[in-house]
């Protein structure tokens, strides 16, 4: 089992005898803004964003993109290349002369060192990440030595799980995926067979703390794709 924190590397700027401008862990960016507010209270957060469009990790949550329609910086758990570009690069969110936050993306995920102040310049909040993940979650292999075969992906948050959850077969395809919120399974987990084929899906409670609906299988199918079972009433 590894902690992602173990592997966060915290070089920003990617090192040479003459560092090249907007180009960080390896990777060519251009500079945006954004300006919020009227007056002194004003906000202006300072970003990168990637030069040439990429996907980002499919299994994050949380994607950080700049929407060029709306002009702001967005967050969802997905990403259409049509629509914006991908945060890559140092990060600083600033009120006047006073800083709010600071981090780096990578890829459009959190990564490294975030840090949060208030307007006497305060630390309120300081978070790890490693690409997206939080710095406590844990990834299980089927080989622990040589860790080249994931065997599970768990999201952690101050001591809770806390977003995606992915389980592989050996073959690397996805086992089981689902969503925690609050250390509860919430929503849809879907199970799959080694071939790729879905296996069954299960109903959670979209609220964590829901205790009126018990969790209950909607459908299942056999290993050559026939629907063996189904419940969409949930009863």
């Amino acid at each position: 089992m590894l902690e992602l924190d173990e592997e966060i590397d915290e070089p920003i700027v990617t090192k040479k005898k003459k560092p090249k401008k907007k180009v960080f862990y390896g990777i060519k960016t251009k500079k945006g803004f954004t300006r919020k507010g009227y007056g002194d209270r004003v906000t202006i957060e300072l970003f990168y964003y990637l030069k040439k469009p990429d996907k980002p990790n499919r299994f994050v949550r949380d994607i950080y993109w700049y929407d060029f329609t709306r002009r702001e910086i967005r967050k969802s758990n997905n990403f259409d290349p049509s629509k914006g570009v991908l945060l890559h690069g140092p990060y600083r969110k600033m009120q006047g002369d006073i800083l709010l936050e600071e981090g780096i993306y990578y890829k459009g995920t959190k990564h490294g060192r975030w840090m949060q102040y208030d307007r006497q310049s305060l630390l309120v909040d300081k978070e790890k990440y490693y690409k997206g993940w939080p710095k406590e979650s844990l990834i299980v292999y089927y080989d622990p030595v040589e860790r080249t075969k994931i065997k599970e992906i768990i999201p952690v948050e101050f001591g809770e799980r806390e977003g995606y959850y992915y389980q592989f077969h050996e073959n690397g395809t996805i086992a089981v995926t689902g969503e925690y919120h609050w250390d509860n399974k919430v929503g849809e987990w879907i199970e799959n067979y080694p071939s790729g084929r879905r296996k069954k899906i299960i109903i959670f409670p979209q609220d964590p703390f829901d205790r009126e609906l018990t969790p209950f299988v909607r459908s299942e199918w056999n290993d050559k794709g026939k629907e063996v079972y189904s419940n969409r009433k949930g009863q």
